[in-house]
């Protein structure tokens, strides 16, 4: 078949299957299975697609279809402009996620600095990862209670070249550190924080998402609630601790941090905060 045909085809099997962006999802599928760009679709709209691109293509467009989630059929997604390896094991890195990196850019703004950052529930690595390649002297620990979580991780801090200044932690939130890790001088998490009944009400996408990484199965706050009471002895004098949340909102702000500033996404929407040690 002719590639503009077989795009449009596809696209109104994507679009039938609920998709929301069926023909853009078509055209990365197709650019995946032929390994070429957008404008190369462009110019061969008239070409016939090789046999063996378009059975690829054929196997990731049912897999979509049964919304499966793009960033895993394609086992990529770009986090601040660069591509990190993902599998079902790990939740997609997220668009929303980096205004946590913008946080910590802002209070930090020598990225020639000498910081120690820690990343709880790491997942893919994108947080605590992005932040060793924006703060090329950075040491930064990441925890993760799934090892397949971090040998997702440590695959990417390889194919970023970081691994070297990158301690990795196996165990539930902050008990998975030693007593030899940190302090730091900023706490950074983008916990589960889904609350147990919004689940049913989730895009068909998030099914193939670990659910571990998206709820904690009841109101959506108490990991928000374990990282800001036990992250405080973990911090430098005058660090900080950075959240994502969502719908939950945050928990209460215990002695000895301040709410240093609530973090909104492009639609108002409150997305995270970030706060400070005052004692």
């Amino acid at each position: 078949m002719l590639t503009r045909p077989l795009l449009l085809a596809a696209a109104n099997r994507l679009k039938l299957a609920g998709c929301d962006t069926p023909r853009l999802d078509a055209e990365l599928l197709l650019m995946f299975a032929w390994q070429v760009r957008r404008t190369d679709l462009i110019t061969r709209s008239n070409d016939a697609v090789p046999e063996t691109v378009a059975e690829t293509f054929e196997s990731m467009l049912k897999r979509r279809e049964a919304r499966e989630p793009l960033a895993y059929i394609t086992g990529e997604k770009e986090f601040w402009s660069r591509p990190f390896h993902v599998t079902p094991a790990v939740l997609i890195p997220r668009p929303e996620t980096e205004h946590l990196i913008e946080s910590v850019l802002e209070v930090f703004p020598d990225q020639q600095g000498f910081y120690h950052f820690c990343d709880i529930g790491t997942g893919s690595g994108c947080i605590g990862l992005t932040l060793a390649c924006e703060y090329p002297h950075a040491q930064v620990t990441i925890t993760d209670i799934s090892q397949a979580a971090l040998l997702i991780a440590t695959e990417n801090a390889k194919n970023l070249g970081v691994t070297d200044r990158i301690s990795f932690r196996c165990g539930d939130m902050l008990a998975a550190l030693t007593t030899s890790d940190g302090p730091y001088d900023a706490i950074i998490s983008n916990p589960p924080y889904v609350a147990l009944h919004e689940m049913d009400g989730l895009e068909s996408e998030l099914s193939h998402e670990p659910g571990s990484a998206l709820t904690d199965g009841k109101d959506g706050l108490s990991f928000l609630t374990v990282i800001l009471n036990q992250g405080l002895s973990h911090l430098k004098q005058h660090g900080f601790i950075m959240v994502e949340t969502g719908p939950c909102g945050l928990p209460e702000t215990p002695s000895g941090l301040h709410p240093d500033k609530d973090i909104y996404d492009l639609a108002g929407l409150l997305r995270g905060a970030r706060y400070k040690r005052i004692q």
